[in-house]
């Protein structure tokens, strides 16, 4: 598993998981318990991530989408 991105934004962490489930990627959203430890108050990102195989494609989706100022710079 790569990562993909990481915020604490939940709106954005939905709608990055519905555009790339509708492109046929699977993803997976980490550290979304110790979050909720926290209490909510926004300290420890959630982890996007996505397969290595997947990763170049899931970008694309989202440059496509204008959210490339999101994204991990490339490692």
């Amino acid at each position: 598993m790569r990562q993909l991105m990481q915020t604490n934004d939940p709106v954005l962490i939905s709608f990055v998981e519905s555009l790339l489930k509708d492109n046929n990627i699977d993803v997976v959203v980490l550290d979304q318990n110790m979050s909720v430890l926290e209490g909510s108050i926004g300290i420890l990102q959630r982890r996007i991530m996505v397969t290595d195989d997947a990763l170049g494609r899931a970008r694309q989706v989202l440059r496509d989408a204008e959210l490339q100022d999101w994204l991990k710079p490339d490692a």
